[in-house]
């Protein structure tokens, strides 16, 4: 049984409370939008068919929203055209297994090229095949109503619903703006060769195959892996929710962070940690980064002493 606990360990998210109960309030609010409009569209058994594709697509925009896959493009990309497809497939194909079949391989494929990877697309793509005749008798109109009437719902909702919490802007460009910039590293000793990010992209084209890491991210690895990362004052494993950390610097830049969440330490370099500022540079500011992010900025912890601040060694 010792797998299943591995298993468990795995799948679950370490996650606030707060945050759970923020996706589900979006996904409801997303959907019940949806199911409004397919249903003036579509009936309520086309609504059975082209929902479940929304639903999926709620549950990354609200469960994951900084996910590459989660991004606008990828929505609107990857149901756009797997519908064109999916409609094109139905009306060439005779067959409706092939034509399913086909156009689930065939959005797949479209949304490789296009960069614009969205698992949900896969399922709209065989909606449009097996949704019946009051999908069918829409023809390409499919694509304008339900689906891009669908598709702009949703982003909406996701982007409005999201902006009054600052650890979880959508889109993800929008949180990252908020971030500070890291410390840059140095270029390592002499005759070591360093990385640069067209090697990267070299590294990324070899592999051939879609990995849902950011070539930033990637930088990052190579410099905590090489040991050319800022050192670090603070070990990860003291990051915790509630506590106060300073950058330690001088003057204007002086600042001190409250971490508002940070998951369990399983994996630093993925794990996120959402702060606000209380103290100095960027006041009432909010922001999200890694665990080992949050490391290389902070110096020292802590912790009040009426109107000061008191460090704790």
């Amino acid at each position: 049984m010792s797998w299943l606990v591995r298993l468990r360990a795995f799948i679950s998210g370490s996650v606030s409370h707060t945050e759970r109960l923020v996706s589900v309030a979006g996904g409801c609010i997303a959907i019940y939008a949806i199911l409004v409009i397919s249903s003036h569209y579509l009936g309520s058994q086309g609504t059975l068919l082209i929902v479940p594709s929304m639903g999926a697509s709620a549950v990354l925009l609200f469960a994951v929203p900084h996910g590459a896959l989660s991004q606008p493009w990828n929505v609107f990309g990857g149901h756009l055209f797997s519908a064109v497809i999916g409609v094109a497939c139905f009306q060439l194909v005779p067959d409706l297994f092939a034509a399913a079949a086909l156009a689930v391989g065939l959005a797949i494929g479209a949304m490789y090229y296009l960069r614009c990877i969205h698992p949900p697309g896969g399922a709209t793509a065989l909606a449009a095949v097996i949704g019946g005749d009051t999908t069918h008798a829409l023809g390409y109109h499919f694509v304008l109503t339900p689906v891009l009437e669908n598709v702009l719902v949703i982003l909406f909702v996701a982007v409005l619903f999201n902006m009054p919490f600052g650890w979880r802007r959508y889109p993800v460009w929008l949180i990252r703006q908020r971030e500070p910039e890291l410390p840059v590293a140095d270029h390592g000793k002499p005759g070591q060769r360093v990385i640069e990010h067209a090697d990267l992209v070299t590294a990324l084209a070899e592999i051939d195959s879609f990995i849902d890491v950011s070539e930033e991210d990637l930088l990052r690895i190579y410099e905590i892996a090489t040991g050319q990362a800022q050192a670090r004052a603070i070990p990860v494993g003291r990051i915790l929710p509630g506590h106060f950390y300073s950058n330690g610097d001088d003057g204007n830049e002086w600042s001190v962070r409250q971490v508002v969440d940070a998951p369990e330490q399983n994996s630093p370099n993925r794990n996120m940690v959402v702060y606000k500022v209380v103290a100095g540079h960027g006041l009432n500011g909010t922001g999200m980064v890694t665990r080992n992010e949050f490391a290389r900025w902070a110096r020292y912890e802590l912790e009040r002493d009426n109107d000061n601040w008191k460090r704790i060694d």
